[in-house]
């Protein structure tokens, strides 16, 4: 069961190039298990025990079971983000050099490990933008050059010797833009890139009005290690967390209280956004399914009160190779179980109740867990968590699977930690 999760999440990533994919392909998983799309701009109509699903912007996505019991009993949620560290393609990006070869001008997106892009096939995902017959409705069109086709080619070591030694900063402007074709004479240099997109939709050049792009890794995941323990693969970061929800809300049965999937865009840039975190996106939806069941403003700030939220963002395990960057005390390994995560100026939003809510599903689940807190000599990260709480003051804790290579192209995680995460989210949700 655990390398059949894990190789499901490796297929699962592998589909979901881009924030924009991983919304669309958790769309067909719920469509296909009796989910219900609404549409954020016309009345919801909702039922109790019935399955809906929302989105915004193509994506974030929140899909939800709507309780049984009263419209005060609360809500579970579990909250995950789609989005991943990449490289975003500017507009009017392509770059002739020395006449010879075409590169691509493009924008950090969140905080890579930049040097471990080099070399690697690359390729380029997201969505198009067409004409439509309203200007103010245009039409949306997903696409994945789904074919090795770029590359960011490192500077050789006999043009820069201490390339290996500490103190070797790189330029995101000129260090880091990749490669995609040579000039010759029968090449088309000028508008490439609209005429790609225009090739692989079969629409016209002139349909095209813009595009979010961003770059990839072509090379599928796999398992590794000698009893195929880890995931390699890109991503984990944090679409573990979000396939392990969307997996829990999709095994879990009915209960009293609303159980709700929520999958965040942009928590790599902050959550600054309309389907971000920071804003009352998810507060709107649970005051429309509060509302929509018949309930008053005080049923929902009963609601609010009455719900707990799994802020499920990917954790640090102990490096072999730099034990010494972890607490002394406080130290995660893969395959352990999930890792609650505590910091004392408030980056996680886990205290010690919410943190024993968790620890009592875990072991309602028969699934280990472990505890994180940074080596106080260094800053660390944050997620969703408080974020979140910015808007709905609900309780919740923060935690995560552990993995190594954070924010690398290519990451590492246990695989029997996806299976210890699904168990602990179906048992919350089916409380």
């Amino acid at each position: 069961m655990e390398k059949h999760l894990a190789k499901d999440l490796i297929e699962f990533i592998y589909q979901s190039p881009t924030n924009f994919h991983v919304v669309s392909n958790a769309k067909q998983e719920l469509m296909a298990h009796g989910f219900e799309e609404l549409s954020a701009g016309e009345a919801w109509n909702l039922e109790k025990g019935k399955k809906y699903f929302v989105t915004k912007n193509g994506s974030s996505l929140f899909a939800f079971v709507v309780g049984t019991g009263g419209c005060a009993e609360g809500i579970k949620f579990v909250c995950a983000h789609s989005d991943s560290p990449t490289f975003r393609i500017k507009p009017n990006a392509e770059m002739a050099v020395a006449g010879k070869y075409l590169k691509l001008n493009t924008e950090v997106y969140g905080g890579p490990i930049l040097y471990t892009w080099f070399d690697r096939p690359l390729s380029l995902a997201g969505r198009v933008v067409l004409k439509g017959i309203n200007p103010l409705q245009p039409v949306t069109r997903l696409v994945n050059i789904d074919r090795p086709m770029l590359v960011i080619p490192h500077l050789a070591i006999h043009f820069n010797r201490t390339v290996n030694e500490q103190g070797n900063p790189l330029s995101r402007q000129k260090d880091m833009l990749p490669v995609v074709a040579t000039i010759n004479e029968t090449f088309e240099k000028d508008n490439f890139l609209v005429n790609l997109l225009a090739k692989e939709l079969d629409v016209k050049p002139e349909e095209i009005l813009d595009f979010d792009l961003t770059l990839y890794d072509v090379e599928k995941g796999c398992l590794l290690g000698a009893n195929d323990e880890f995931i390699s693969c890109g991503k984990l970061d944090d679409l573990a967390m979000a396939y392990a929800g969307l997996r829990a809300l999709l095994d879990a049965q009915p209960s009293a209280q609303t159980q709700m999937l929520a999958i965040f865009d942009n928590e790599e840039v902050g959550s600054t956004t309309k389907q971000g975190a920071a804003s009352p996106v998810l507060r709107t939806i649970a005051e429309r399914i509060v509302f929509a069941l018949g309930g008053s403003l005080e049923d929902l700030c009963r609601t609010i009160h009455n719900s707990f939220m799994i802020s499920a963002d990917m954790a640090h395990a102990l490096h072999p190779n730099y034990v010494e960057k972890q607490d002394p005390t406080n130290h995660p390994v893969m395959n352990g179980g999930p890792v609650i995560k505590y910091n004392a100026n408030q980056k996680y939003i886990t205290d010690a109740e919410s943190a024993a809510v968790f620890m009592s599903v875990c072991e309602t689940a028969g699934v280990p867990y472990q505890k994180f807190v940074n080596h106080s000599d260094m800053a660390g990260g944050s997620t969703l968590g408080n974020v979140f709480l910015s808007q709905m003051e609900v309780r919740g804790v923060d935690i995560g699977n552990p993995m190594w290579g954070m924010h690398s192209v290519r990451e590492t995680a246990g695989v029997a930690d996806l299976t210890y995460v699904v168990k602990a989210f179906t048992t919350f949700f089916n409380l």
